[in-house]
């Protein structure tokens, strides 16, 4: 077998091990002390906070950017100096892909809402808008949601 096939294999045999790794959580996890069988629940919120979300990189990035990079390499030169190239390029081209995976997911804010359920348990909510809530508002609490009820 051909260098360039083995490592496009052991490349593809890799990028198929990480994406199994990979999550796909982009907020912090919400706490849920309250039941998981209650669809919607009514309370007040109890408190607002502001919380800075810094998303990893799930490795796609690296195995495209490897994979690309090895391609170009295999055209490089010829006997072991194409195998050289091969592995350089795909060690480049997997850093390049990282750092452009990096630069996509930004960190932002998120607003954790604190509600305090009117079965007296709390419950917390990450979501990107919390527009026309406050301290003290009545809400009802849908699929992970806060909404002014």
């Amino acid at each position: 077998m051909k260098p360039t096939v083995s490592l496009a294999a052991m490349m593809v045999a890799v990028a198929a091990l990480s994406a199994g790794c990979a999550s796909n959580s982009s907020y912090p996890q919400a706490t849920d002390y309250s039941s998981q069988a209650d669809v919607s629940t009514y309370g007040t919120v109890d408190s607002i906070r502001v919380v800075r979300v810094d998303p990893a990189t799930s490795g796609a990035g690296a195995v495209a950017g490897g994979l690309l990079g090895a391609l170009a390499g295999s055209q490089i030169g010829s006997g072991s100096g194409r195998t050289a190239a091969t592995a350089a390029g795909a060690i480049g081209g997997a850093v390049i892909g990282n750092r452009v995976e990096e630069n996509r997911n930004m960190p932002r804010d998120v607003y954790q809402i604190s509600v305090r359920l009117d079965n007296g348990d709390y419950r917390t909510v990450n979501q990107d808008s919390a527009y026309d809530l406050r301290v003290g508002t009545r809400v009802r609490v849908v699929d992970g949601r806060v909404y002014r009820y």
